[in-house]
């Protein structure tokens, strides 16, 4: 179970717990002058600032906080759960009409200006509909086109320990796309998004098609694994 952390996120996108919208004007800036013309009249002491519950461990802020924490052409936001062993699964849809739009997982390390799967600490499937419909899975600027329609909801299965982070069509189960990786550092889910939304469903139990799925992947080796 995780939320969106909207402290990661790029100025150009509205969050809101698990919804994420891109807009021109800057969302994340309207957000903090409703917040500050709503706090104006209070003390600025820390016995009047709003309540923090303890994080645990594993929720946390993703790393650099505030408006910078991605930026440039970096549309992206991360979850606030460190992924660091065990089985995920996670379902994202997104609007259709979306310009461009990914999801995937990411090290903390991810840098502000980085994009998803641009670079070797992040694995993601991206959407681009701007001028020609592509649609790709990326990492470490290596690209492979995906030969599959793309459906308007995915599924992201991740086991830490086995090093697979599976792609599937949340709604037929099809397996779409396999990176096998060894993982390094803990991981945190991550999304990116221009002109278009999203939501996510957390919390799923990881279904018995895609265990089925991925036990026959593990015991033979096929082409859809060639990025790692």
């Amino acid at each position: 179970m995780f939320r969106l952390d909207a402290s990661t996120s790029h100025q150009n996108l509205r969050v809101e717990d698990l919804a994420v919208e891109w807009d021109a004007m800057g969302g994340k800036v309207q957000d903090i002058k409703a917040r500050e013309k709503e706090g104006k009249g209070r003390t600025a002491s820390p016995v009047h600032s709003p309540a923090r519950g303890v994080p645990s461990p594993k929720r946390m802020s993703s790393g650099r906080g505030g408006r910078d924490r991605f930026t440039a052409e970096s549309y992206t936001v991360l979850g606030d759960t460190l992924i660091d062993g065990g089985e995920q699964y996670w379902e994202v849809r997104y609007e259709p009409d979306s310009k461009a739009f990914g999801l995937g997982v990411a090290y903390r390390s991810l840098g502000r200006f980085e994009q998803l799967g641009k670079t070797p600490a992040s694995w993601c499937l991206h959407v681009n509909n701007w001028l020609q419909v592509s649609f790709t899975a990326k990492h470490a600027n290596k690209v492979k086109v995906l030969d599959a329609p793309v459906p308007d909801c995915l599924g992201v299965h991740c086991d830490f320990h086995q090093g697979l982070l599976s792609f599937y069509n949340a709604r037929t189960k099809q397996l779409l796309h396999t990176f096998k990786a060894k993982f390094t550092q803990p991981l945190l889910p991550a999304f990116t998004v221009w002109c278009g939304s999203f939501q996510v469903t957390t919390g799923l139990q990881v279904p018995s098609s895609v265990r089925c799925l991925q036990k026959r992947g593990s015991a033979t080796s096929s082409s859809n694994t060639s990025l790692t």
